[in-house]
C-alpha cells in the first residue's frame, strides 16, 4: 500500500515508485494507493495501480477497509498525521519518506542550507527500499483514459504543435508571476499561446489575454485535467510555475520552462526528467537575500518588493520558448 493524500504534483511524482514496485525481480506485486477523492483521476487510468482507496470523509472508515486487505508493506510518501494514524492502525512493515522539515526551516529562516541534493522522487524510493524496489530511471507517468489524448473540442487545430502552453496558476501568489509579466512574455512570442489553469485562474487569464492580444487563448477553467494534459502534450513548449501540470509536462518529456519565485529548486521538486534533462530550463532570480522565504508560499511578498518574480527576465523566457517550439517533440508517457 502506497499513501499520498495530496496534492496533484506530489501524486504525479509517486508514479515512478508505482511502476517500479510492479517490476521487483522475482515477485508478483499487487500495488494499492491511498489518496483523497479529489485526486482519484490522476491514478484511475494507471496500469500499475491494482487498487485505489479514497478518503472522502471518515478516516476511521477508510482504515477499517484497509485493515481487511492485510497488506505486506506500507509505503508512506506523505508522512503527516493522517498517514501516521493509518500506519498505527495497520501495524505493518513500513517505509516513510523524509520530509526534511528542519532542513527547510533552516534554509527559509536562517538561509542555512543543510538540504541533501536529492529529488523528492529519490526520497520516495528511499521509503520504498523496504520492498526491494529500485528506480528504473524512466521518469514520471501520466495515463489518459482509453489512451485518448485528443485536444478538447473547439481547440484551434490549425496551430498544430506550434503554440506555447502557459500554466499561469499556482496555489500561492508568491509562486506566480504577476499578470503583467505573463502578458509581457506572451506579447514577445510570435506563436499562439494558450493559458491553462483552474477556475480560480480564469479572471487572471482574462486580464492577461486582454493585455497580450488576440493570439492568446484563455482556457483557464474551461478544460478538465485530462483535457489540459492533452494540450500540454501537444504544445511546442510549456511555460509553467511550480504546479501539478508542470510535473505532467515533465512526464511527457516536453520542452519545459519552469519559473520559480519564493521557493527554490533545492527543495527537490523541480521537473523530474532523467531521460531528457536538457529539455528542462529553470528560471529564477539567484542571489536574493530573502529567498527562499517559505517552503510553500504566501498571499503576497512579505518584503513588499516581490523581487523574486519582478526581476525575472521576460526576454529570456520568450527567447527560450521560441527555441523550444522549433525543436522536435518527444512523447514519454501515454
Amino acid at each position: 500500500m502506497v499513501i499520498r493524500f495530496s496534492s496533484m504534483g506530489d501524486i504525479v511524482l509517486t508514479t515512478p515508485v508505482l511502476r517500479c514496485l510492479k517490476k521487483i525481480p522475482g515477485k508478483e506485486v499487487e500495488v494499492h494507493f491511498v489518496t483523497k477523492q479529489a485526486f482519484a483521476g490522476l491514478l484511475r487510468n494507471n496500469p500499475h495501480v491494482d487498487g485505489l482507496h479514497l478518503l472522502d470523509g471518515s478516516l476511521r472508515e477508510l482504515i477499517t477497509r484497509l485493515k481487511a486487505l492485510n497488506f505486506d508493506y506500507l509505503i508512506d510518501l506523505h508522512h503527516n498525521l493522517r498517514s501516521a494514524l493509518v500506519k498505527l492502525a495497520l501495524r505493518r512493515p513500513t517505509g516513510s519518506c523524509r520530509k526534511l522539515n528542519l532542513e527547510k526551516w533552516l534554509l527559509t529562516r536562517f538561509k542555512i542550507n543543510r538540504l541533501p541534493s536529492l529529488h523528492i522522487v529519490d526520497r520516495y524510493f528511499e521509503a520504498a527500499r523496504i520492498t526491494g524496489a529500485e528506480n528504473d530511471g524512466q521518469g514520471l507517468d501520466f495515463f489518459f483514459s482509453g489512451n485518448n489524448d485528443s485536444l478538447p473540442s473547439g481547440f484551434p487545430r490549425q496551430w498544430g504543435n506550434a503554440f506555447a502552453a502557459f500554466v499561469i496558476g499556482g496555489r500561492h501568489a508568491t509562486k506566480r508571476l504577476p499578470n503583467e509579466k505573463i502578458a509581457g512574455i506572451c506579447r514577445r512570442l510570435e506563436s499562439p499561446v494558450v493559458l491553462l489553469g483552474g477556475a480560480d485562474d480564469a479572471a487572471n487569464g482574462q486580464m492577461i489575454a486582454a493585455a497580450a492580444g488576440n493570439k492568446v487563448l484563455n482556457a483557464c477553467g474551461m478544460y478538465s485535467l485530462e483535457q489540459s494534459a492533452a494540450v500540454v502534450k501537444k504544445a511546442g513548449v510549456v511555460i509553467t510555475h511550480d504546479t501539478g501540470l508542470m510535473h505532467i509536462a515533465a512526464a511527457f518529456g516536453k520542452q519545459l520552462i519552469s519559473v520559480w519565485g519564493n521557493t527554490v529548486p533545492g527543495f527537490g521538486m523541480v521537473p523530474y526528467m532523467p531521460t531528457c534533462p536538457e529539455r528542462s530550463l529553470i528560471m529564477e532570480v539567484k542571489g536574493l537575500s530573502c529567498r527562499p522565504c517559505s517552503k510553500i508560499g504566501y498571499a503576497k511578498c512579505p518584503k513588499g518588493h516581490f523581487d523574486c518574480m519582478m526581476k525575472i527576465d521576460e526576454n529570456m523566457i520568450a527567447d527560450s520558448a521560441r527555441q523550444g517550439i522549433g525543436k522536435p517533440q518527444q512523447g514519454q508517457a501515454q
